[in-house]
């Protein structure tokens, strides 16, 4: 044991990466085809460490870590964030923000009640409204209220007790209420409504879910001869299913296909399109013809396009192809992705900022049509590492600012300061795509190792406390989180059932994004058997992670005097 203690004693960052280690692997790990998460297992495994003796932690280095996580968050978010404040996504974030409003008026209540301190309450909103990053910005709020510091590291472990005891209970509530619960508030039947969803969407046409014809785009040559005279766009529009005519040769030049230009006997014409449809244009256009050398100067990709373009958030995929007009000419859409996850593809399908669409078509009319949608993802994009750290730095530094309710000072702290950086960063990479590039593997990694480090840290350094303060209050933290998880979600069910007057399928999508649980979204999707719920994830849960995390500082300037 004194070997322990020598180790925790002279290199203390080997339990905290031991600990983001170990809770990343117990995070895996799935019960009932579901798993807790990294972040509860991580912060429970470094409690428990943190029994073995005195971890003491730079205070530089917790800040670091929370701020690359947060700032990444806000990152990600910032696009959808700012483009959802809009008329046709107004339904979307009133329902995030009646969520979180509702969970913090709970929480004032209990803390009021039960004289709650700072700590505990944040610590209790944290878990049960599973909100990892309110730990950070609360715990930037304590350390700016000048506390001594045995009195700061006790709310810190408070945070710690009640997030450890809420998270894993608000998570798993989550999971049961969005498929099951919710659907039977609304009293409907959530597989029967995502079929009439996706009907809607299609037309009375089924839904386009795996979408192969896409993956059928090809192109072939053909020798004109029925088609002499006609139009390029005249022969298009008979070919149909948006076929193009991607390259005319005539006695050896090449001629631009414009819809104007009129076909010659004895062109040589490349027809990219469905396969099925460019087969069938043989009587259209004349001769099949065996051309590797023009078919190989037509070079055919598959591209993954990120929207940012605010003018197509909330638009159909039939508006969309109508405003990028002429760009759009041979490019295909292959799938729609939206969190990772296939969204159901239709003419009405909506589209939202963060959206992927992956693009089939020719390399030049893929990087055309991309250009009036978002911007191309490349795999080969490093993370700008300037722009990074000078959009943390920032952050900080506005997180200083502070105004004061009575006497206590209310502030964004570190955490606030990166999160609000980090939207704007977003944003500002949408609009300048030249600049401030941070592929999604990077994200991810910056997020995970931030979140993961920041979390082990608060668990070793203050594993002792938290582990009585987990004793003394358990049944009651148990108690409270039950009731801070389900009353507003309940209420958010109900509010936006009958007075927002959204679609069930998209509610329940909704929620999963405005709790940020994307487990909820597929245990949703499994029980309707559809990816419908998909639809109302990406606003919410843009919106809830920005107010969440704000509830930190707010929670506990509005406790202290307790």
């Amino acid at each position: 044991m004194s070997t322990v203690k020598w180790v925790i004693s002279a290199a203390p960052e080997i339990f905290l990466l031991l600990s983001v280690a170990l809770g990343t692997i117990l995070g895996r790990v799935r019960i009932f085809g579901f798993s807790i998460g990294t972040t509860a297992c991580t912060l429970i495994v470094a409690v428990l460490i943190g029994q073995l003796g005195t971890f003491t932690f730079p205070s530089l280095l917790r800040v670091i870590l929370f701020s690359l996580f947060v700032f990444t968050i806000g990152y990600r978010s910032g696009p959808e964030f700012f483009a959802s404040l809009s008329i046709r996504t107004l339904a979307q974030v009133a329902l995030a923000l009646v969520l979180g409003g509702t969970g913090l008026v709970i929480v004032l209540v209990f803390a009021n009640v039960f004289a709650l301190g700072p700590g505990t309450a944040s610590g209790l909103a944290a878990g049960a409204l599973t909100q990892s990053s309110v730990i950070g910005t609360a715990s930037g709020a304590l350390a700016q209220l000048g506390l001594a510091k045995d009195v700061l590291e006790q709310q810190e472990a408070n945070i710690a007790a009640g997030y450890a005891v809420t998270y894993v209970l608000g998570y798993i509530l989550t999971l049961l209420f969005v498929p099951f619960v919710a659907p039977k508030l609304m009293q409907i039947d959530l597989k029967t409504e995502a079929a009439k969803l996706e009907a809607e969407l299609s037309g009375g046409n089924p839904p386009q879910t795996e979408n192969l014809h896409y993956r059928k785009f090809q192109a072939r040559a053909y020798r004109v001869s029925a088609a002499a005279g006609r139009t390029v766009g005249a022969v298009e529009d008979e070919i149909g299913s948006r076929s193009v005519i991607e390259r005319i040769v005539r006695q050896g030049a090449d001629v631009e296909p414009h819809r104007e230009t009129v076909l010659e006997a004895n062109d040589d014409i490349v027809i990219a399109g469905r396969t099925a449809a460019i087969v069938a244009a043989k009587p259209i256009v004349g001769t099949e013809i065996d051309a590797d050398e023009i078919l190989k100067a037509l070079p055919g990709n598959v591209v993954d396009v990120l929207v940012d373009n605010r003018k197509l958030h909330g638009r159909s995929v039939k508006d969309v192809a109508e405003r990028v007009g002429d760009a759009a000419r041979g490019v295909f859409l292959r799938t729609l992705t939206r969190m990772g996850r296939e969204v159901p593809l239709s003419s009405d399908t909506r589209v939202y900022v963060g959206d992927v669409m992956t693009l089939v078509g020719s390399t030049r009319n893929i990087e055309r049509a991309a250009a009036r949608v978002g911007q191309i993802l490349r795999s080969e994009d490093r993370t700008d590492v300037a722009f990074l750290t000078a959009g943390i730095a920032v952050g900080l530094l506005a997180g200083l600012a502070s105004i004061k309710i009575g006497s206590v000072p209310l502030t964004l702290g570190g955490g606030g300061g990166a999160l609000i950086a980090g939207l704007f960063c977003g944003w500002l990479r949408s609009r300048r795509p030249t600049m401030g590039a941070m592929p999604p593997a990077a994200q991810q990694t910056l997020s995970d190792l931030g979140l993961g480090g920041f979390i082990a840290a608060i668990g070793l350094g203050n594993g002792h406390a938290a582990w009585v303060a987990i004793q003394s209050h358990g049944m009651l933290l148990v108690g409270m989180g039950l009731v801070v998880t389900l009353v507003p979600l309940v209420v958010t069910t109900l509010f936006a059932h009958r007075v927002l007057r959204m679609n069930p399928v998209i509610i329940c999508g909704a929620l999963a994004g405005a709790m940020t649980v994307d487990a909820a979204v597929t245990g949703a999707c499994e029980v309707a058997e559809s990816q419908t719920p998909v639809l109302g994830v990406a606003v919410p849960y843009a919106v809830g992670n920005v107010v969440l995390t704000v509830l930190g500082p707010i929670i506990v300037a509005s406790t202290f005097a307790n």
